[in-house]
């Protein structure tokens, strides 16, 4: 148990389980063995480099905490974060946590309890309630915390808790980027996640930390739409959890499985795919503020509104310090969002234009999918049965040609573009790409099957000149 190892690393010097550990254990959360604070009296540089030669862990000094160490187990397994008191004292050191329910301490050695501030009344109440207001002038992100803790635990927060956080939370302004994204990617890959947004509102967060969101606060829709762009934006993220939850419900049993596991994958930043959808579903109309124009007869329209999206929703993940490969991610869910909705009127769809719709979204082509469900049931304004009907009923194929596309891989071509080109005595460049893609999108729709008829095929589309 890492809880030994860690007591005999320490060597006499005393030291205190602290914060979530011991607020969890309180709570039947388990263990808590797996991620721990603990506080210690004096240097904790010395326990920490004992405690990873023991356990075969790396120990390292962390930047933003002054004289903290963490030692992170092999295959991070666990972690163990030891800091010295601050203040010099653990009473000092509780006093200028964030809020009571962290700042309890449990001996290591075995011992009572140590509960200045009324943390353990406060886990019983389900409340969050602040220390003192200096915690959040501290630390802003503090405030951002109170959300992502009211979420994670389904506590209320404290009514002067929450007027100090209002006070302090333009100070997010402050704080380095990737510690916000830390935060607000578990508000939203929560199960409560619309909730914790609706909070982040409340609390006056969401103008520091994604105005892009408040600003779609009162864009009105056309009559397709039962609410504003912001309404339906959390509406859509809803919808997108539903489908994560149970994609059978509105896909069918089929599908379910496989959509399962699909957003269950590792994408980036500690997400799932699931998690990149659900970021999918926050800024798919981001650009709709700058868009919006008001058409003949009183209509209103977003010309552009997912190309321009697609660069607002990276632009916001980039401010974040999010990776390259989310803000790719999120920027082509944006970006593609809108196809399956123009087809709905071309169904049903030809082989071909199956595969121009996969190819045209990859490498999201599933993912965007589930999108494009999520927003159209998201969106009851006028004749919305029957539309919802014929947009889930056409993505259901849809989803199934790009699961299908996902599983197989690329496929072998029937010519190689060398080989092609010396069979029609033509150069490499931009007309052979071409053909070779005209071949695949036949062969995909069973007009050709073998190497003569694709080289045959590619002949009469010279023949007939120009594309």
């Amino acid at each position: 148990m890492i809880e030994d190892a860690l007591r005999t690393a320490l060597q006499g010097q005393r030291a205190w389980l602290v914060g979530g550990a011991v607020r969890d254990r309180l709570l039947g959360r388990g263990t808590g063995t797996e991620d721990l604070d603990v506080a210690v009296e004096g240097d904790p540089r010395g326990a920490a480099r004992r405690l990873a030669r023991a356990t075969r862990a790396a120990a390292f000094e962390l930047s933003d905490t002054f004289g903290g160490w963490r030692v992170v187990g092999p295959r991070h397994a666990w972690q163990v974060d030891l800091t010295p008191l601050q203040g010099g004292t653990l009473e000092r050191d509780l006093a200028a946590r964030d809020l009571t329910i962290n700042a309890m301490a449990e001996p290591l050695d075995g011992g009572e309890l140590v509960d200045p501030h009324g943390g353990r009344a406060d886990l019983a109440a389900r409340r969050l309630r602040m220390v003192s207001a200096t915690a959040f002038a501290a630390d802003p992100l503090r405030t951002l915390r109170v959300a992502r803790l009211a979420v994670d635990l389904g506590f209320a927060v404290d009514p002067a808790t929450a007027n100090a956080v209002r006070r302090h939370a333009a100070g997010l302004g402050h704080v380095a980027p990737e510690r916000v994204f830390a935060e607000l990617k578990r508000i939203v890959a929560s199960d409560a996640a619309v909730t914790g947004l609706e909070l982040m509102d409340e609390l006056g967060l969401t103008g520091a930390v994604l105005p892009e969101l408040g600003a779609l606060r009162g864009v009105e829709q056309n009559p397709y739409h039962h609410r504003d762009v912001h309404g339906h934006t959390l509406e859509v993220l809803e919808q997108a959890i539903a489908l994560e939850r149970d994609p059978a419900a509105i896909l069918g049993a089929e599908l379910a499985e496989p959509v399962r596991a699909l957003l269950a994958e590792p994408l980036a930043d500690e997400l799932t795919r699931g998690g990149g959808l659900r970021f999918g579903a926050l800024l798919h109309d981001a650009a709709k503020p700058q868009t919006r124009i008001e058409l003949p007869g009183g209509r209103i329209g977003f010309p552009r509104h997912d190309i321009e999206g697609a660069d607002v929703a990276r632009g916001v993940l980039a401010r974040l310090r999010a990776s390259e490969r989310l803000r790719a991610h999120v920027a082509a869910l944006t970006r593609h969002h809108l196809r399956l909705g123009f087809l709905v009127h071309e169904a049903p769809l030809d082989r071909r234009a199956v595969y121009r719709y996969v190819r045209d979204c990859e490498p999201v082509a599933a993912d965007v999918t589930l999108l494009s469900v999520a927003d159209r049931l998201a969106t009851r304004g006028r004749k919305a049965d029957e539309a919802i009907a014929r947009h889930v009923a056409l993505a259901r194929e849809l989803l199934a040609a790009a699961l299908a596309a996902r599983a197989a891989g690329p496929a072998a071509p029937l010519v190689r573009g060398d080989e092609l080109a010396r069979e029609l005595g033509i150069a490499p460049g931009p007309r052979l790409g071409e053909l070779l893609e005209a071949i695949a999108e036949a062969a995909f729709a069973g007009e050709v099957t073998a190497r003569d008829e694709a080289v045959a095929y590619a002949r009469q589309l010279i023949d007939a000149g120009p594309s």
